[in-house]
């Protein structure tokens, strides 16, 4: 369910971004995103507020990693 109200949205907040790819794409299954369309997809949620430059493999593993988990949770 996508919300009026988005947080704002930072690299470093794997699972605030992870909740918010959950409502916005809720159909699509994390383990065949990769990277690059990864960091496409952030910088086009809602509330996101950070420097897409900043984008580095490690934060994205992270992102892609806690989306996963809490997709299997719900």
């Amino acid at each position: 369910m996508v919300s009026d109200y988005w947080p704002s949205l930072y690299w470093d907040s794997a699972f605030a971004i992870a909740v918010a790819l959950l409502s916005v794409y809720p159909n699509t299954d994390p383990e065949l995103v990769g990277l690059e369309e990864l960091a496409t997809m952030v910088v086009q949620l809602p509330g996101f507020a950070d420097d897409p430059e900043l984008a580095n493999d490690r934060l994205l593993k992270d992102i892609i990693i806690t989306w996963y988990e809490e997709r299997e949770t719900v």
